[in-house]
């Protein structure tokens, strides 16, 4: 008999734990190779672990409901021939530093000192940020009361650590828990954001009804909140005129349909001027790290997709400005209809460096979209409308009837300012104004 273990894997940059939804198989089922063993899921995207060998699913070492970091062993399977390996430990030492962690958090429900704030709020799992950027070194038993009690990693570096080198212990967490310090605005620099305050209680009246948010809808929430409180948001808008895009697209759509086998979108000429507008002013294509401005050498474009159910994912097109309009057609389109089918890879929903959001798809006219964490701006752009408007020509004014769109661009006011803002959106409305319709595609 041989035994293999069953390994949580790296399911794209930055993504450190996983948490398992639902297994698949139980104890003793004898299983394939490639059959799915578990269905995992991270803050980007569901997906499953298959089995690396034939065998028998001998056991299972997390329960559905728990959080695994990546590289740890979730399950062990035997095999006929070769070696026994040897017995797993009954207990890994994250596990018995979690289940420290919860005998030495105080509980919930007591009560603390009078004239102090109760710091604890009901979080799952995924409410935990990421550690990982973070320059400071946490203990995992350290990270796990943190989780637990909803400190944030900026909260987590303004308390003052007694070990060796400032490292914080668990006494001084467990001290600052009880000192009631945690709902308070810690010590900042200038680059970091407050913590989020409590959530007022909402209460249901008779005939209201509750509906359980999906795990999907309170990631959604949990970045909105965190988005907010990391990036002043400002927005600044343009109208632009659309009539020589509609009118080109008009003549070429059907042709390209028919030999590309996809729908041309307004899309993809929005991606396209995205892109070349990032040329001249590179600065908004970057993120806020601190004291420091990291500058992307990539254009990886996040396109926001409503999906069925209503929620919202952003798969990203990677090297944007170096694709053709055709290419851009066909990497754009493929997301989005595997986005809808839940057939996205991890790694195509990360990297993002801005955003797209078209709001004109469901006629909403105008709008100011919450930037997508950590990229520093996102474009919006709204339906397009017939509209009576003036036009200037050589032998005057005139009135007109054109298509016209409003196109926006929030951005974080701690590295974009409005002059760089309003220079981005202007030359985005240039190059969409000046759309060559000679072109072909």
């Amino acid at each position: 008999m041989a035994r293999f273990e069953v390994i949580m894997p790296k399911l794209g940059e930055s993504i450190i734990e996983a948490t398992i939804t639902k297994w698949l198989k139980g104890v003793g089922d004898t299983i394939e190779e490639e059959d799915p063993i578990v269905e995992i899921a991270t803050d980007k995207v569901d997906s499953e672990i298959p089995s690396p060998v034939d065998g028998k699913l001998e056991k299972l070492l997390f329960e559905e409901g728990a959080t695994v970091a990546v590289g740890e062993v979730i399950a062990y399977i035997t095999t006929e021939g070769g070696e026994d390996a040897p017995e797993p430990p009954k207990e890994s030492d994250s596990k018995q530093e979690a289940a420290e962690a919860k005998e030495a958090v105080p509980s919930v429900q007591e009560p603390l000192p009078a004239g102090e704030m109760a710091t604890q709020t009901e979080t799952t799992p995924a409410a935990a940020a990421d550690f990982s950027q973070s320059d400071r070194f946490y203990s995992p038993l350290v990270k796990s009361i943190a989780k637990q009690e909803g400190i944030t990693p900026s909260a987590l570096d303004n308390i003052p650590g007694t070990g060796k080198d400032g490292r914080l212990t668990k006494n001084d967490l467990l001290k600052y828990l009880k000192q009631g310090k945690a709902a308070a605005h810690p010590a900042q620099t200038p680059a970091q954001a407050p913590a989020p305050s409590a959530a007022p209680k909402v209460s249901a009246s008779a005939g209201d009804e509750i509906i359980q948010m999906d795990r999907m809808r309170k990631i959604i929430a949990d970045h909105m909140v965190q988005s907010v409180h990391t990036s002043p948001h400002v927005t600044s808008f343009v109208e632009v005129d659309m009539t020589p895009i509609v009118h080109w697209r008009n003549k070429h759509k059907k042709a390209f349909e028919q030999r590309e086998g996809i729908r041309l979108t307004f899309t993809h000429l929005f991606l396209e001027a995205i892109a070349k507008t990032i040329k001249e002013y590179p600065m908004v294509n970057a993120s806020v790290d601190g004291g420091n401005i990291i500058l992307r050498k990539r254009t990886n474009i996040g396109m926001a997709v409503a999906l069925p159910s209503g929620n919202l994912i952003v798969p990203v097109i990677k090297d944007v400005d170096e694709k053709s309009l055709l290419g851009i057609a066909k990497a754009s389109n493929d997301l989005a209809e595997r986005a809808r089918d839940n057939k996205l890879q991890p790694d195509e929903i990360s990297g993002g460096t801005i955003t797209l959001t078209n709001l004109g798809s469901f006629g909403t006219v105008m709008g100011t979209p919450i930037i997508n964490q950590p990229q520093v701006a996102i474009v919006a752009v709204g339906a397009i409308t017939k509209r009576p408007v003036v036009i200037e020509g050589p032998e005057g004014d005139s009135i007109g009837i054109r298509y016209m769109m409003y196109l926006s661009l929030s951005y974080d006011h701690r590295l974009v300012d409005g002059a760089l803002g309003g220079k981005f959106i202007y030359r985005m409305k240039e190059l969409l104004e000046g759309f060559d319709t000679g072109r072909t595609i």
